[in-house]
């Protein structure tokens, strides 16, 4: 979800940003390559590392800046480019599903905001989890929940943490990179925007 179907990086980066000025630091890119697809605990631990803070405080830093992101979500949130277009040419042709590591009142009000409520045949959130990406169970249960083998499922992702879950999950993974530092070697094919599968969807 998160910087593949919609803009949301911008939105989690300005919250991160906030978040950081809160406590007095600045939130640089490379702390945004360093926590952008990976787990609430692995942020927490980060961000509670960067600002001096207690490790008990990361339950906390991660409670403030999912509110902050909330805000963001509410004000405005657009789709990527091509998100739409091939989101509807696929639907009622393929069982579309959703695997994000944000927790379910993050994703609901993403959606909602970016016209996405009732898109997908299953939406699967790190609630839903014991282990979030890069581990393969979000994946794993969308595939169940789609009724589908990972085998004959193909994962759309843009981040390191998620290739790497869903090769984990035993899935094809496309890898459709909004910033070109990410790592995306593991993944079988790189494009660079949703809109050149529109041609073959």
């Amino acid at each position: 979800m998160d910087g593949l179907l919609l803009e949301t990086e911008v939105l989690w980066q300005r919250a991160e940003a906030r978040l950081f000025s809160r406590h007095g630091a600045e939130f640089t890119f490379d702390d945004k390559l360093t926590v952008m697809g990976t787990s609430a605990a692995f942020t927490g631990e980060f961000f509670a590392r960067r600002l001096g803070l207690p490790a008990d405080r990361a339950s906390s830093l991660i409670r403030e800046v999912s509110d902050l992101m909330l805000g963001e979500l509410r004000a405005q949130v657009d789709a990527r480019p091509g998100a739409v277009e091939l989101v509807k040419r696929l639907q009622g042709r393929l069982p579309l599903g959703l695997a994000s590591n944000s927790p379910r009142f993050l994703i609901d009000a993403a959606l909602k905001g970016a016209g996405f409520s009732d898109a997908f045949d299953a939406v699967v959130s790190s609630d839903d989890v014991a282990r979030p990406k890069p581990a393969p169970d979000l994946y794993l249960l969308a595939c169940e929940r789609l009724g589908v083998a990972p085998a004959d499922a193909l994962a759309l992702e843009d981040t390191t943490s998620g290739i790497a879950a869903a090769k984990a999950a035993g899935m094809a993974c496309i890898a459709v990179p909004q910033f070109a530092e990410t790592d995306v070697s593991a993944a079988d094919r790189v494009i660079d925007s949703l809109e050149e599968l529109l041609a073959e969807a």
